[in-house]
């Protein structure tokens, strides 16, 4: 099939030539630029284009052997080539016929054998444009990479600003209050969602017959109307419920669902979303990261006001509710006193100190 379109390729190509050669040698129009109809040619005419055809006929015949050969090394060639010098070359190629066909309307009105200027200028520029391209191939790679991660980058950017993630609140750290401080600051982004399921907890505990839980409730009521009403944060309300089971479990599974974190101050919470992979934001590491640190060594004045567990304890608290235990303090219960910070203790459930009298190291 492919020798056929070459040997017609040939006799075309033959005659359209002799055509040609009529013309140059007569003075006469050419094949392609007659306009008074083809019964008006002479006889010598007709007779250079059929000589001209079979010509082109032979001369495609005998060449249609290597030509087929060339074609298919250089298809076998091609697949062989990477993917990048591949695209380079191709790309090139196109690059060099581009220029050729911009060039060409000022080659077409040329005759006789300059007529085949436009066919090497093509060939040749083609060809250049190809080696071009495959000799730039590491810098043409370079240049679509870097583009490809300012793209990525880009999009990358454009869906984190447009995602608002959700933090889940459990009724704990509604209760406790602090949220809404932290809210009113701004250090919390997104969403606030509340659950529905939630809300009954504190309906709930705000109905309790004991006077403790009623307060207790009703403030988690009045921390929520605050948020929602008087700082600029986006409050939802999910009325969605999950499965049967705790409010901490359907806490859990939510925010797997919305892809959110969990706010909370409850410690076991805490770990129970660190055991589910959830992702949680516990408001007392929050006060713990914020307080003043206290390093070993460092004296401090408090006032033991209690006993500790351990014999001879003595409890005391600073002015942000961190829990000092004193060795020995119980014997200055109500009495202000130095204490040297001997270990400080840190976890998600607070912050604890431990220390002993000045007066004891001062004895010693």
């Amino acid at each position: 099939m492919m020798k056929r379109m070459i040997q017609l390729m040939g006799l075309l190509f033959g005659g359209f030539l002799g055509a040609q050669m009529y013309g140059s040698l007569n003075g006469s129009m050419s094949f392609m630029e007659s306009t008074n109809g083809i019964m008006q040619h002479s006889g010598g005419y007709y007779m250079n284009v059929g000589i001209g055809a079979i010509c082109g006929f032979a001369a495609a015949t005998v060449l249609a052997g290597p030509i087929l050969r060339w074609m298919q090394q250089g298809a076998e060639r091609a697949s062989a080539m990477p993917t990048g010098e591949l695209l380079s070359g191709g790309g090139g190629l196109l690059g060099g016929l581009a220029l050729s066909a911009l060039i060409y309307p000022a080659l077409s009105s040329l005759t006789g054998a300059g007529i085949f200027v436009p066919i090497a200028m093509t060939i040749l520029l083609g060809y250049i444009g190809m080696r071009v391209g495959l000799s730039k191939q590491g810098e043409l790679a370079s240049m679509f990479k870097s583009l490809s991660e300012r793209t990525n980058a880009q999009v990358r950017v454009d869906e984190e600003s447009s995602y608002e993630e959700h933090k889940i609140l459990d009724t704990s750290v509604i209760i406790d209050g602090r949220i809404a401080d932290i809210c009113k600051t701004g250090f919390i982004e997104g969403t606030l969602v509340i659950p529905e399921f939630v809300l009954e907890e504190l309906q709930h505990i705000a109905d309790s017959s004991d006077l403790l839980k009623r307060n207790r409730g009703r403030r988690g009521l009045d921390i929520l109307n605050k948020i929602q009403k008087e700082l600029d944060v986006k409050v939802l309300i999910y009325e969605g419920d999950a499965e049967e089971g705790e409010v901490d479990s359907k806490l859990v599974k939510l925010a797997k669902v919305l892809h959110g974190k969990v706010v909370t101050n409850d410690f076991n919470l805490n770990k129970v979303c660190e055991l589910q992979g959830v992702s949680v934001l516990n408001i007392n590491d929050l006060a713990n990261a914020v307080k003043p640190v206290v390093l070993p060594g460092e004296e401090i004045v408090v006032q033991v006001i209690k006993d500790g567990k351990e014999h001879g304890q003595g409890v005391a608290y600073l002015d942000d509710g961190t829990m000092i235990v004193v060795e020995g303090g119980r014997d200055y219960i109500g009495t202000t006193m130095e204490v040297l910070v001997t270990s400080v203790l840190q976890t998600s459930a607070g912050r604890m100190i431990f220390a002993k009298p000045k007066l004891l190291e001062k004895a010693l």
